[in-house]
Parts: C-alpha cells; sequence; structure tokens
C-alpha cells in the first residue's frame, strides 16, 4: 500500500508573510466592518470582551 494523500490538502502556509491587518484599521475605529467574498458580505464584529466574530 503506497501514501494516500488528500486531494483536498494544500501546501503549507508560511505564516511569517501573510498579510496583517489592524481590526481598528478594517473597522476605522469602530466595532463594525463588512468583508466581501465572491458576492457574499459577511459582517465582523468586535465584542464587548474584545474578541473577533464574522457573521454572514
Amino acid at each position: 500500500m503506497g501514501l494516500q494523500l488528500d486531494p483536498h490538502s494544500q501546501p503549507p502556509v508560511d505564516m511569517k508573510n501573510l498579510p496583517k491587518y489592524r481590526v481598528t484599521d478594517l473597522t476605522q475605529g469602530g466595532k463594525l466592518a463588512q468583508i466581501v467574498l465572491d458576492d457574499k458580505t459577511y459582517t465582523l464584529r468586535i465584542t464587548r470582551a474584545g474578541k473577533l466574530i464574522l457573521t454572514k
């Protein structure tokens, strides 16, 4: 038996070279921002506890 590879797997990502954004830049100092992926809009919200929630 040979090694079976997951057809959906992707090569490892170099986390040091990913784009980085400050959430306060995305929300322009507020608590909400909209993020668009394809034709779908998502809402990014900063909670009172300082956590992030992304909803569709």
